[in-house]
């Protein structure tokens, strides 16, 4: 069964050239689903798999207390890996096959409003290296709406100041341009004359944009740990995700007039359905205003 999966997983690398957190959520899901398989259903080949197996499966993770949401995602990764079973003749059966996924509410993304995501942006003090990094990563992100993910993963010869825009490699290793406004172009080029060489180590040569201590490229979590830690200099005290800033991007955007489809090209949607979110959150600030402004509201 592990096997089974290891090429399951071989697949999503080299044929579908998923995101590598795409696929370490497939793996972490299928792998909670095998070790119940084994432990708890006695199976021992995916070839003994039975529907019955698989809600039952589902019914342990809803008596856990997981969401709608990660059920469906749960569902979504059994059944890819099934069908992938089937293809490859490793099984004569899908047993995912009628299994339906919960209806989930889609939550609307926080967002900052202007004020907020000013007071955030000035937060880095450029008196340092530090401060001109953090700096140009934060108006980089609230620029371009680019996901974290993409963020760390940007090369110096992603960015082009002169030309104005940005290079980013997203989802399924699609690659889009996305332009920057001047703000953005400034504080990337004061980050790049005055402030990256001083992360840069003598050892190795990391041509990652942005850099930690040890002259690496930043992780995820260590931008997390950056945000947080001046979200609280600033006195910002909803909760952030590192998507915040991507979400407030799209919903201002939005806001002031953006075409839909300008704004699902820039996030790198697949599909317009994902982009449309935001208009369910200009639509609830509309009518927060409302009811806070006008005099018969």
């Amino acid at each position: 069964m592990e096997d089974n999966l290891k090429d399951f997983i071989h697949y999503l690398i080299v044929e579908k050239g998923l995101a590598k957190n795409t696929i370490v959520s497939y793996e972490r899901d299928l792998k909670s689903y095998i070790n119940y398989l084994k432990k708890v259903e006695a199976i021992s080949a995916m070839n003994g798999v039975q529907r019955v197996q698989i809600i039952h499966f589902l019914k342990t993770l809803k008596e856990q207390g997981k969401s709608s949401k990660t059920l469906a995602r749960h569902i979504a990764s059994i059944r890819a890996f099934h069908q992938f079973l089937l293809r490859e003749k490793a099984v004569d059966q899908d047993p995912s096959v009628h299994i339906e996924s919960p209806q989930h509410e889609r939550s609307l993304p926080k967002v900052l409003n202007m004020q907020e995501v000013e007071t955030l942006l000035d937060s880095p003090k450029a008196h340092d290296h530090y401060g001109l990094r953090d700096k140009a990563m934060l108006e980089l992100l609230y620029a371009t709406g680019i996901r974290v993910s993409e963020l760390i993963g940007l090369k110096i010869g992603d960015v082009h100041l002169t030309m104005g825009f940005v290079r980013c490699i997203g989802k399924g290793n699609k690659e889009r341009i996305i332009p920057i406004g001047k703000t953005a172009a400034k504080a990337l080029e004061r980050y790049l004359q005055d402030g990256r060489s001083h992360f840069v180590s003598k050892k190795q040569r990391d041509e990652s944009l942005f850099l930690n201590h040890h002259g690496r490229g930043l992780s995820r979590q260590g931008f997390w740990k950056i945000l947080k830690r001046l979200a609280a200099e600033a006195g910002i005290e909803k909760d952030l995700t590192p998507h915040t800033l991507r979400h407030s991007f799209a919903t201002h955007l939005l806001e002031n007039g953006a075409d839909l489809r300008a704004v699902q090209e820039m996030l790198g949607h697949a599909d317009i359905s994902t982009t449309q979110i935001y208009t369910h959150v200009t639509k609830t600030r509309l009518k927060d205003v409302y009811s806070q402004y006008h005099p018969r509201a």
